[in-house]
């Protein structure tokens, strides 16, 4: 008998759903609206219903379904228990139990950024490695971390909050957490354009940056891709601070491989070279020679990863 997985990353606006084979192959991939109304008390049962009619139109009975791995966007617990989703309007509540019951399928529940860094590693930038670590530079800095092919996720489900350790104690702003000088203030897609108009102000070198109003990421990607004298400086700064932390994350975990992603690592190369950089200029001597890649699933690497965790079942 063929078997299947299902795949699920659960976000603010949509939920990412695909069904899988046991290989990991995607076999097909949709869409539903994440409906948040009345705290996302129907977010569970529309999930349910949209696996049901999927399964329905290709004929595939529920004991052919292995399982189904679920990305959340907050802390999860080993038990499936989310620890609050903001994002979602979810309490403190056991999702994984929750959905089971609904389904009548076997679920497994983690972390968005957790499965991402799954997914990855299952068939993306991560692919052949173990040990890995998964950085996401989007609107704000996200992290996984897989350890012997096991997302490490600690004991509240926080771990790999990479985005929210202390890089600047001085910092006057606060971060989205509520605490100040986190990486996420620095590396994420805001975090550099932060850098960038705290730099137009103290140089005075010639920049075609100060020609653009709302300078964004990519502008500056862009231009320094162009040698723009101005915009090489912001992200030589960028690659500093992030090289140097994940040095320091490095001590701690020792990953064969960071696998960088988000919609900042399409910069591609000149953000690649210049963490490594600034990773071998601060790392330990035994893990100086880790790795850097490109993640390469996208907006899938969710899907992917909750297909993983499904297959671990």
């Amino acid at each position: 008998m063929k078997k299947y997985l299902v795949g699920i990353d659960i976000g603010g606006t949509t939920v990412k759903l695909g069904l899988f084979d046991l290989n990991g192959e995607l076999l097909d991939k949709w869409e539903i609206e994440t409906r948040k109304t009345e705290k996302g008390r129907y977010i569970l049962s529309d999930i349910a219903k949209s696996i049901d009619s999927i399964l329905s139109k290709k004929n595939i009975n529920k004991n052919e379904v292995k399982g189904v791995g679920v990305g959340v966007p907050g802390p999860v617990k080993d038990n499936g228990a989310v620890v609050g989703c903001v994002n979602l309007g979810w309490p403190v509540f056991n999702v994984e139990k929750s959905l089971e019951e609904i389904l009548n399928l076997p679920v497994k529940v983690a972390n968005d950024a957790n499965i991402a860094a799954l997914g990855e590693m299952f068939k993306g930038g991560g692919n052949g490695y173990e040990n890995m670590i998964m950085v996401t530079l989007g609107t704000g800095v996200g992290g996984g971390v897989i350890i012997n092919g096991q997302i490490l996720a600690g004991n509240n489900g926080a771990g790999g909050e990479i985005g929210h350790i202390t890089v600047n104690p001085h910092e006057k702003e606060s971060c989205n957490c509520g605490r100040k000088g986190c990486l996420e203030q620095y590396t994420s897609a805001t975090g550099i354009v932060k850098i960038a108009k705290e730099i137009l102000v103290k140089e005075d070198y010639d920049s075609n940056l100060r020609n653009i109003e709302n300078i964004t990421a990519k502008d500056i990607f862009d231009l320094a891709k162009n040698n723009d004298k101005l915009a090489l400086k912001i992200v030589e700064k960028f690659s500093n601070i992030l090289g140097r932390a994940l040095a320091n994350i490095s001590i701690i975990c020792n990953p064969e491989v960071f696998v960088i992603g988000g919609g900042v690592s399409k910069a591609g190369d000149i953000l690649l070279e210049g963490i490594k950089k600034s990773y071998r200029e601060n790392a330990f001597h035994a893990t100086v020679d880790t790795k850097f890649e490109i993640a390469i699933l996208g907006n899938d690497a969710g899907i992917f990863g909750g297909a993983k965790l499904a297959l671990e079942i």
